[in-house]
Parts: C-alpha cells; sequence; structure tokens
C-alpha cells in the first residue's frame, strides 16, 4: 500500500514474538487478513494480537510512539463503555524487522467493513454512547497539538490541493473544490475533547448487528468536538445518521464540521488506496457520496 511498506511475514512475526515472549511459544500465530494501513497484523492464540508498523521509522523514534499510543489506548479502555484493546507488551527490533512493535489484548467481531451497520438505529445509538463517553473523560488541560485531522480545517489546503490534483480523472474534482471552499471556512466555537479520532468501519467491531467493540485506540486524545463526527458519514446512513445527531445534540456548526473532517479523510483515500486497497478507497468514494448527497 505504500512505496516504503516493510514486508512483515508471519514467518518473522511468529520468530519476534516467540523469541522475545517465551510464555507464549504455545500460542499458534495467525496472520490477520485486514484492509488497515498502518499495522500488519497477527494473531497470538485466541486472545492476543501483535501489531507491527508498515512504514520504517527510527527505531527510538517509533519506540516513543507505540508508548504514547499504549498509554492512550489504556486511557480510552477506562473510559469506554464498550470492549477496546489494552495493551501487553511491546516488541523489540530483531532479524527480519527493524522496528519496536506492540501486543494487544484481541476482541472478537466482525469489522464494519464486513458487517455494514449502516441502517441500524440501535448501532447508531451505541456510536454515539461511545463518543460521548470518550468526551466526558475530561482534557485535563490538555489541547490539540498534532498535524493530523482534529485542528484547524483550513491549515489542510495544501494536502486537500494535493488530493484534488490527485483526483483528476476519478472525481468531480471542480464540484469537491466548491463543497472545501466551503467547509474551510467553518468556524470553531467548542473547546477540545477527548476524541477516538479514527472512527472509520475497520476501526468498528459489530456483535449481534450492535457496536461490538472499538480498534486503533492509540490517537486518543483532545480534538475538536467534531473530529469524532466522521463517523455519521463512514459508518452510517441517513436515518441512524439523525439518531447519532440527536443523541449528541449536535449544532449545525458541530455538524457541519464534522462533514469537514469526514470529507478531507475520504478525499484522500480515494485516490492513495485507488489500486493498493480499493476497499479503503471505496469507502473514501462511499463517503464522498454520502457528503454530496446531504448537500443537496
Amino acid at each position: 500500500m505504500h512505496d516504503d511498506q516493510a514486508d512483515v511475514t508471519a514467518h518473522v512475526a511468529a520468530t519476534l514474538i516467540r523469541d522475545q515472549f517465551p510464555q507464549w511459544r504455545g500460542k499458534a500465530i495467525r496472520p490477520v487478513a485486514s484492509t488497515g494501513t498502518v499495522h500488519a497484523v497477527f494473531r497470538v492464540g485466541d486472545d492476543l494480537s501483535a501489531r507491527f508498523p508498515l512504514r520504517p521509522a527510527d527505531a527510538a523514534e517509533a519506540l516513543a510512539v507505540l508508548e504514547r499510543e499504549a498509554r492512550a489506548s489504556a486511557e480510552l479502555a477506562r473510559a469506554s463503555p464498550f470492549p477496546v484493546p489494552e495493551p501487553v507488551a511491546l516488541g523489540r527490533p530483531g532479524p527480519g524487522y527493524p522496528m519496536p512493535w506492540s501486543v494487544q489484548t484481541w476482541l472478537p467481531g466482525t469489522v464494519a467493513f464486513d458487517a455494514d451497520p449502516s441502517g441500524s438505529d440501535a448501532f447508531a445509538e451505541d456510536l454515539a454512547a461511545f463518543v460521548a463517553a470518550l468526551r466526558g473523560v475530561g482534557t485535563r488541560g490538555r489541547r490539540f497539538g498534532g498535524e493530523n485531522r482534529g485542528g484547524v480545517l483550513a491549515h489542510h489546503d495544501d494536502w486537500m490541493a494535493k488530493c484534488f490534483a490527485e483526483s483528476e480523472g476519478l472525481l468531480d474534482v471542480d464540484r469537491l473544490r466548491r463543497l472545501w471552499s466551503r467547509f474551510r471556512e467553518l468556524p470553531r466555537t467548542g473547546a477540545d475533547v477527548m476524541s477516538h479520532g479514527d472512527l472509520i468501519p475497520g476501526n468498528v467491531l459489530v456483535l449481534g448487528g450492535r457496536l461490538g467493540g472499538v480498534l486503533d485506540t492509540g490517537g486518543f486524545g483532545p480534538a475538536d468536538p467534531a473530529l469524532d463526527l466522521v463517523g455519521a458519514w463512514h459508518l452510517l446512513g441517513p436515518g441512524p445518521r439523525d439518531v447519532l445527531r440527536r443523541r449528541l445534540a449536535c449544532d449545525e456548526l458541530e455538524w457541519e464540521r464534522g462533514k469537514a473532517w469526514a470529507f478531507e479523510q475520504a478525499m484522500g483515500l480515494v485516490w492513495y488506496y485507488a489500486e493498493s486497497n480499493p476497499t479503503m478507497s471505496a469507502m473514501g468514494r462511499r463517503t464522498l457520496d454520502r457528503l454530496l448527497g446531504s448537500a443537496e
């Protein structure tokens, strides 16, 4: 999926796991088929998973990121009313893989790519309850300090210009430019709240038509209150989307900013993963279609 992607084979993963964590030598190591774009994932027995970052990075910097993500995941686990993975261990670089990696608990369920919950009001109620619980944690004085989604919309103009250029021939770029020109001007009124930051189908588990768990929790942190509203557009159809909006009592401005963050994310997915990860690219298209439909 990425030009510089690390090749993490099942043999390499199994060797690292068994060498560094001898207590798990009796557990089967199995690759997990995934549409994820950040990690190669392997089951470790029935109750654990090992996650190997795909993009090369300095080992010390990568370790700092994994440690920060582990702290964020542990904090989110204390707040979440739904199951989330919990950090278990950090692995070291070794033969065949030059970076640190992580182990966390495994959750049962089917990702929303494969068990579409878009028509379920009950799922929308669950998703709203999850977002509300995170918002209720309190930032303890922390503020958004990153460069990704969650800060100032207009700071993404350069990225959006690249997305529009790369999307020529794939999308109705002129129409999408006009929509971004409106989104980028939306003012910010609410203070930062704690946010998951990436509520896409691959990070949400469905069990019995309800929210069964939430994955990829290492980005938990303070951000624009509208950021987690991307889930309304990535995951839900019109009726359930309205359920989520009412449950979270979103005013018009917050709701529109949620659209803007979903738009920013979807635009990048369509062209970047057009050939390397068609499922993610198709998700971006579907989200853009929903956003354009809501603007008509």
